[in-house]
C-alpha cells in the first residue's frame, strides 16, 4: 500500500466514527503554535487512555458535519523563523514523535497530524500535561483521578480479564467442569486453572476466573417492556447472572429463543401455512455470543437485553478494540476484546475466530441495526410483525403477550421443563439415569437423557459425579443447590 494511500484509509476510518473520539480531533484552517503543541499533549495522552497507538488531528475536515472541505493550513511554515516542526518538538517531553501528512480527499487538499500515544509518562508541553475530556482540551492535573488512572495505564497496561484481580478469591469451578464434560473435554483437576489463564503471577484469581466459576457475582438481566422505549411499563426482568459465564450465555440464548414466538402466515395461503419468525433467528444468536465475548468486562458491567414492541436491543459495555476500525467490524475483521475468554469460547465450539459474526447480522438486515455509543455498542433487532387484515383470523403475537408466553410455552417446551424439574427434585441425592427414568415411570431412557438431564447439565444445574468420565455405567446425577 502507498504511503499516501495508508493515511487516507486512516482519515477514512475516523470519518466512519459518527462522532469524535477523544483521541482524534477535526479542523478546517486553524492554526496556533502553542495550541498546537497543547493538543499534541492532549491527543497523545488520550490515545494511551484509550489503548490506541497514535493520536489524530486532521485539518480540512469539518468539525460539526465531518464533511471534506479542505485546508489552507501549511505544517511547513515557521513560528518566529523556527520551523513548526522543531518548535513543537522543542517543547514537548518526553521526546515525541509525529508526523504531518498531506493527502488529496475529493480533490482536496487535507492534513493528517499522527501522534504516537504516550508510552511511560504521559505527554506534556512547556511542562504542561493536557488531555481530552469529550471534545474539550484540559489541564491533566486538574483531574487527578484521571491522571491516576492515565499513570496507572502506562505503568501496567490496559485492563483485562487476566490482569485484572477477582473480587473475591474463595471461587470454586465444578460448573466450569461439568460444562467441559459435556463438550466431551475433561479438565485437570490439577491444571486447569494454569492453562486457562486463571492464576495472576502472584497466584491470585483474575477477573477471568471469576468470570467462570460457580458464582460470578455479575448479574446479567433481561427485561421486557411494553412499548418501544423504557419509558414504558416493565412488564419482567429475569436475572440469568450470578453464575458461570457459559450458564449465562446459555440462559440468554434461551431467552432469546423463546422470545423469537413464531407467526401464522396466512396470507396467499392454498394449502399450508407458513411460519414467520419475529426476528431471525441466526443472528439474533450471533449478537448474543458477541455481546458475551465482547463485552468489556474489565469494568463489572454485564450485556443487557431488552425486549420492547417493536425490536429487541442486545447491548454489550465497551467501545471498539483499539485496533479496530468501522470499516473492518462491518466486514468480518476478528479483533477480539476479550482474547482470553474468545479463546474458551473457540475451544468449547461456542464461537468461532472468522470474523463472520457480523457480516451474518447486517446480511440478515444492515448495518443500521447497529448503534454505537460512547462506552457501548447496540444490536437492535426489529420485529418482522405481520400486518393483521381481514383474511387472518387472530392479530400477531405482541411483546406485550410475552410474560404469559414465557409461562405458557408451547407443549414440547413445557413437557421438557415439567421433566426437568421432577429430575431437579428426585436428584436431591445422586441417582443413575436408570433411577431417574424408573422414577419418572418413563421407558425412553434416551428422551430423558435429552431432554431432561443433558439441558440441566449444560445449566449448570444437575452435576455429573463422575465428570471426567461422561459416559461412565457409574455414573449418577445430583442437583447443584
Amino acid at each position: 500500500m502507498k504511503t499516501s494511500s495508508k493515511y487516507t484509509n486512516i482519515v477514512q476510518n475516523l470519518l466512519d466514527y459518527p462522532r469524535e473520539q477523544e483521541w482524534f480531533e477535526f479542523k478546517a484552517n486553524w492554526f496556533e503554535p502553542n495550541g498546537l503543541g497543547e493538543y499534541i499533549s492532549a491527543l497523545s495522552n488520550a490515545a494511551a487512555f484509550h489503548g490506541q497507538d497514535f493520536g489524530y488531528l486532521v485539518w480540512g475536515i469539518d468539525n460539526d458535519t465531518h464533511a471534506i472541505v479542505g485546508t489552507t493550513f501549511d505544517p511547513n511554515s515557521d513560528v518566529k523563523r523556527e520551523p513548526l516542526k522543531h518548535y513543537l518538538a522543542r517543547q514537548l517531553t518526553p521526546d515525541t514523535i509525529f508526523s504531518f501528512h498531506e493527502l488529496i480527499m475529493e480533490g482536496k487538499r487535507v492534513v493528517l497530524l499522527e501522534i504516537t500515544a504516550a508510552k511511560k509518562v504521559p505527554t506534556a508541553f512547556m511542562n504542561i500535561r493536557y488531555f481530552r475530556i469529550g471534545s474539550s482540551k484540559v489541564v491533566l492535573t486538574k483531574y487527578p483521578d484521571r491522571e491516576a488512572e492515565l499513570f496507572n495505564l502506562l505503568q501496567n497496561g490496559q485492563p483485562s480479564l487476566i490482569n485484572t484481580e477477582a473480587t473475591r478469591q474463595d471461587l470454586t469451578f465444578d460448573k466450569l467442569i461439568v460444562y467441559y464434560a459435556s463438550k466431551g473435554i475433561t479438565l485437570n483437576k490439577r491444571t486447569f486453572k494454569r492453562n486457562l489463564g486463571f492464576l495472576m503471577p502472584d497466584g491470585k484469581y483474575n477477573l477471568l476466573a471469576q468470570l467462570l466459576s460457580d458464582d460470578s457475582g455479575i448479574t446479567i438481566r433481561f427485561a421486557i417492556f411494553s412499548g418501544k422505549d423504557k419509558t414504558s411499563t416493565m412488564y419482567s426482568v429475569r436475572e440469568i447472572g450470578r453464575t458461570c459465564l457459559l450458564y449465562s450465555l446459555d440462559k440468554a440464548l434461551e431467552l432469546g429463543e423463546l422470545l423469537n414466538v413464531p407467526q401464522a402466515d396466512e396470507r396467499n395461503r392454498v394449502v399450508e401455512r407458513k411460519e414467520v419468525m419475529l426476528f431471525n433467528p441466526e443472528a439474533c444468536h450471533e449478537a448474543i455470543v458477541n455481546a458475551f465475548v465482547h463485552n468489556r468486562w474489565t469494568d463489572f458491567n454485564s450485556p443487557m437485553f431488552c425486549a420492547y414492541s417493536d425490536h429487541l436491543e442486545i447491548l454489550s459495555h465497551g467501545p471498539l478494540p483499539p485496533q479496530q476500525t468501522l470499516q473492518g467490524f462491518f466486514d468480518g475483521v476478528s479483533v477480539p476484546v476479550n482474547r482470553e475468554l474468545s479463546d474458551i469460547f473457540l475451544q468449547l465450539h461456542i464461537s468461532e475466530r472468522t470474523g463472520r459474526g457480523v457480516p451474518k447480522i447486517i446480511n440478515a438486515y444492515d448495518k443500521g441495526i447497529y448503534r454505537f455509543g460512547e462506552n457501548t455498542i447496540s444490536v437492535i433487532l426489529p420485529f418482522d410483525k405481520l400486518q393483521v387484515n381481514s383474511q387472518i383470523k387472530s392479530p400477531p403475537p405482541n411483546i406485550e403477550d410475552y410474560p404469559q408466553k414465557l409461562v405458557s410455552l408451547p407443549s414440547k417446551k413445557k413437557v421438557s421443563l415439567i421433566l426437568q424439574d421432577k429430575i431437579l427434585s428426585f436428584c436431591d441425592k445422586p441417582h443413575s439415569i436408570i433411577e431417574i427414568v424408573e422414577y419418572l415411570g418413563r421407558k425412553d431412557r434416551k428422551g430423558v437423557r435429552l431432554r431432561g438431564i443433558l439441558p440441566l447439565v449444560n445449566q449448570g444445574r444437575l452435576a455429573m459425579t463422575i465428570p471426567e468420565k461422561p459416559n461412565s455405567r457409574f455414573q449418577k446425577y445430583v442437583t447443584i443447590k
